[in-house]
């Protein structure tokens, strides 16, 4: 999806973002959007240590009886 964005595309998308927050904001809003990624990476590593990986159970077939010939 967005390695089709090539540089002009970039630039625009940054430019509507300085006209919509201005470029004070910007700064702070991108810190919090690296401290949510932080959080969401230590918390999906955290859960993946707690629990073991659950192995796939094992499939169970049922066995056909061939049907009894009627006389």
């Amino acid at each position: 999806m967005f390695g089709r964005l090539g540089w002009a595309e970039i630039l625009v998308i940054v430019v509507l973002l300085v006209i919509l927050f201005g470029s004070n904001k910007i700064p702070g809003m991108m810190k919090n959007l690296a401290d949510g990624l932080n959080v969401f990476k230590k918390e999906v590593k955290k859960s993946e240590s707690k629990e073991p990986a659950k192995k796939p159970a094992k499939k169970q077939v049922a066995k056909t009886v061939p049907a009894k010939k009627k006389k």
